[in-house]
């Protein structure tokens, strides 16, 4: 005797869509997820390099120009013989010419016997300077610094003392230039390069989200021929795959073959077994028969009983030999249909009514199978009716636990299930017997003809479907034996 397979619980079998795989657990979302982290901290690290390198050399050329300026001012100042301070200095820029532009030069005396000052027009304040213990001047008598302009702007200040003539006679020359200017020059570049980065970045992000996608696509081919492998549209993976998904799928393939080849061999050893029995149960029973009197009678009945118990339980190992292999398809309305047709014919005192839902339903199992689960069923449900039997059969959508008396022939899953109602309007189960009815042999009314197989064999075949198998009262007064199964989309 085999070992009694445990079932397990209905999985979901229904392709999930992409925006729910789209998840911390997708390979594709982690591999746009890196590469846009990469991505965004690359910019980061431009963006910093080059506003870096775009203030230096600003500020640079900033200086450059005020030491040019401070030069050519240099150059362009003299002192009279009386000591004034003389010249027109034009540095040619505008800016110094405009009030309070920010852009200022001023001459001032450094030594005794220079008097007088000039500055540029566009200093209509006098603007101070630090004195020389706060600010010292270098061994060239230069210094530089920052100050507060006339509008209150940042002013770079290049200031030096230059010895004017033979006398030694020195004069103060200072050139300011608008640093609050400077700034906002960096800072409008830094956000254009900011908004070309960004719209550079998100077009990278994007297309490589989409090549990553591309990439993977391949991999979903192989999910969705596996599923038509599974579901039984396919013996196995069919297209032209990519040099590294190839191997995967040849691999795949020869696995599929070896499992198919496992089952066939199953199904051969269990048909020896099956043909090595006949023979001698057949001949205990004829001769069980042919003995006649007590004894052969009590042969005869082992003997039949025994062919019984063997035909079930090389069914059982039949159905345990296909489980997770590759899934068989069977209509379950055509079929549902021919046997209430034949059981209406056979129980014409009985009314029995059929609802089958609008949307094609597939079992994902033997026709074998489904018939003897039916017949059992239904036979049972005639067998008690007083009038009347009802069979229905509708799809299930989303998690659903049956209630009543459960058989433990398994446990219910998620999605992807069908529902088999078969009720009458007979006596019914009490609660308390609910478990009775579901062991070999047991008959509850002994009045009744039957072996006491029929409600066991149907919960040891949806036990090794992995389904469930409900004993409820009926609405219409008796019992109602709901069976639950996986469907195939």
């Amino acid at each position: 005797m085999s070992r009694r397979r445990k079932a397990e619980p209905l999985k979901q079998t229904a392709r999930t869509p992409l925006s729910l795989r789209f998840g911390p657990r997708s390979l594709a979302f982690r591999v746009i997820a890196f590469s846009t982290v990469w991505a965004i901290l690359t910019l980061i690290v431009i963006f910093t390099l080059i506003t870096t390198l775009y203030r230096q050399a600003s500020e640079r050329g900033f200086d450059s120009l005020l030491s040019a300026h401070l030069f050519n001012l240099i150059g362009s100042v003299g002192v009279s013989e009386g000591g004034s301070l003389t010249g027109a200095p034009d540095l040619g820029d505008l800016r110094f010419s405009e009030p309070n532009s920010g852009w200022y030069w001023s001459v001032e005396p450094a030594s005794e016997g220079v008097s007088g000052e000039l500055h540029s027009s566009s200093m209509t304040k006098a603007i101070l300077s630090p004195s020389v213990a706060e600010v010292p001047f270098n061994a060239s008598f230069q210094r530089s610094y920052a100050t507060e302009g006339i509008d209150g702007e940042e002013l770079e200040v290049f200031e030096s003392e230059f010895v004017l003539d033979a006398k030694n006679r020195a004069a103060r020359f200072r050139v300011m230039g608008n640093r609050t200017e400077l700034e906002q020059e960096i800072s409008a570049f830094q956000r254009r390069l900011l908004t070309y980065l960004s719209l550079f970045g998100v077009g990278m992000i994007a297309i490589n989200a989409i090549a990553i996608l591309l990439g993977l696509q391949p991999l979903r081919r192989v999910r969705d021929a596996l599923a038509m492998v599974r579901e039984g549209t396919a013996q196995k993976l069919d297209g032209r795959f990519p040099a590294e998904i190839e191997p995967l799928a040849d691999e795949t393939n020869a696995l599929i073959e070896n499992n198919r080849r496992i089952v066939e061999r199953s199904r051969t050893q269990v048909g020896n077994l099956a043909h090595s029995l006949k023979t001698p149960l057949a001949v205990l029973i004829n001769e069980g028969r042919a003995l006649g009197g007590a004894k052969g009678q009590l042969i005869a009945e082992q003997a039949v009983s025994m062919q019984k118990q063997v035909d079930h339980y090389l069914q059982r190992a039949r159905v345990a030999a296909q489980r997770d292999s590759v899934v068989y398809r069977t209509p379950v309305a055509p079929l549902v249909q021919r046997m209430v047709r034949v059981l209406q014919k056979l129980n014409p005192q009985t009314a029995l009514s059929l609802s089958l839902p609008a949307v094609d339903i597939v079992f994902a199992g033997e026709r074998e199978d489904l018939e003897e689960l039916l017949g059992n069923l239904l036979d049972n449900a005639m067998k008690w009716a007083k009038s009347a039997v009802a069979v229905s059969v509708a799809p299930i959508s989303g998690n659903k636990t049956g209630s009543g008396k459960k058989s433990g022939a398994g446990k219910e899953g998620a999605v992807n299930l069908f529902e088999i109602s078969i009720e009458d309007d007979g006596p019914g189960i009490p609660e308390d017997k609910a478990r009775e009815a579901l062991k070999r042999g047991r008959r509850l009314d002994e009045t009744k003809p039957g072996t006491g197989l029929g409600l066991a064999i149907v919960a040891d075949l949806v036990n090794e479907y992995g389904g469930v198998l409900a004993l409820e009262r009926s609405s219409m007064g008796g019992l109602k034996a709901v069976v639950r199964l996986r469907s195939l989309h």
